[in-house]
């Protein structure tokens, strides 16, 4: 494995940190406490490519590789969680899965809009009272024709108001002797009659991020936008989860690298005892540990990314680099308050903010409870890769960019 960056790595650090830097920096405090996303931010990551950053381009996108992704989820996560996790559920539960597992008229006739930033897309799975079990979905969709009838409700579902889109699993073999052979998924278009959706107010974190709920009433969904066959939506739903899991890991990164920075800043210029905090042990202590941790989350994520590069399946690498990084995100953002002091209680440090929105990443696409028990399921050979009909391909430069 070569983990040093490319040109082109490089050129995706630099595009995300002056954007960030110019455009969401300025304004991302002001839009965090009126509980809003900040409004030009989505069009401006269409704009700039970001969003179609790892699509073919003959699939509208920019022809990027899968590090590429994770770096830039990095730096959108160092500025706000609310960037990144639009990359999530646009990116790694909508467009990659699409990539994956779509037909080739529903990558032209969907892919190709979501990559290039003309259209929003979001991953419509969790529903009120689901939690991890992601079998016991109780939304359903009836075969009608040339039709599915789609009934339920779903619950937690970022960019709900603000996507075109939506990647949705709903339960269409309720007969079936596997709970996971029950399931199915469509690409949906969301402005479609029987759909209704609204925002959740009231989040601990992550509060210039939109997250709602949508509901189907009798939404008639084409039987051409099902994504692979019937009975397959298990599988495309833990697909897509190893793709947001990825774009997570990455982006909790970022939390580390900014706590860090802002905990190094800040005990440089704060005094105490006749000297800078930053020279008594405790404190270089936690700066310590926040140096080890953004390392191992960062090295995690891009050997993630290099295995996707090579088109191996990397669910065990990407749920070690999801449960390490989110879990070092919050701890950082801790030690970063403690090290500011009262200071680090109110929100006039970003410090502050970091720690609510690190805490949701502990829970959502898979808690760590859930990545513990896969790790442990591939330690004791209880869990094996076992084929699928439909494989992510490996990175191929001439490909992705013709």
């Amino acid at each position: 494995m070569d983990f040093s960056l490319t040109e082109e790595h490089l050129m995706t650090e630099r595009m995300v940190q002056n954007f960030t830097q110019k455009e969401i920096l300025p304004v991302i405090k002001e839009y965090d406490r009126k509980q809003e996303p900040i409004p030009f931010a989505l069009q401006r990551l269409g704009e700039l490519g970001i969003l179609g950053i790892c699509i073919p381009v003959r699939y509208g996108g920019q022809g990027m590789d899968f590090i590429s992704l994770g770096l830039a989820c990095e730096g959108l996560e160092a500025a706000d969680t609310s960037l990144r996790v639009a990359m999530s559920v646009h990116v790694g539960l909508c467009a990659l899965t699409l990539l994956q597992w779509g037909s080739e008229e529903q990558k032209q006739k969907y892919l190709v809009p979501l990559a290039s930033g003309q259209k929003l897309g979001c991953g419509v799975f969790t529903e009120p009272g689901m939690g991890s079990d992601v079998a016991s979905m109780s939304t359903s969709a009836k075969r009608d024709g040339d039709f599915y009838i789609l009934n339920g409700e779903k619950m937690w579902i970022s960019l709900a108001s603000k996507a075109d889109y939506a990647m949705v699993t709903v339960r269409t073999n309720p007969g079936a002797a596997r709970p996971s052979n029950r399931l199915s998924t469509f690409i949906v278009d969301l402005n479609m009659p029987g759909i209704t959706r609204g925002d959740i107010h009231g989040k601990l974190g992550v509060r210039a991020g939109s997250t709602g709920w949508i509901n189907f009433q009798d939404a008639r969904v084409p039987v051409e936008n099902r994504i692979g066959e019937e009975g397959e939506g298990f599988k495309i739903t833990m697909s897509a989860f190893d793709h947001g899991r990825y774009t997570v890991a990455s982006g909790a990164a970022g939390i580390v690298r900014a706590a860090l920075e802002a905990s190094v800043r800040y005990a440089k210029e704060r005094t105490s005892f006749g000297k800078p905090i930053a020279e008594h042990q405790l404190i270089q202590e936690k700066i310590a540990r926040m140096s080890q941790d953004y390392e191992i989350a960062r090295l995690l994520y891009l050997r993630a990314g290099w295995l996707k590069n090579q088109g191996v399946r990397n669910t065990l690498e990407t749920s070690f680099a999801k449960k390490f990084a989110t879990e070092a995100s919050f701890r950082a953002a801790d030690d970063a308050i403690q090290i500011h002091g009262a200071y680090g209680y109110s929100d006039e440090y970003d410090v502050e903010r970091y720690l609510r929105n690190a805490r949701g990443a502990i829970i959502y696409e898979g808690s760590s409870e859930i990545q513990t028990l896969i790790q442990a399921g591939y330690a004791l050979g209880e869990r094996q890769e076992k084929p699928l009909r439909c494989e992510m391909p490996a990175y191929d430069p001439d490909y992705w960019q013709s």
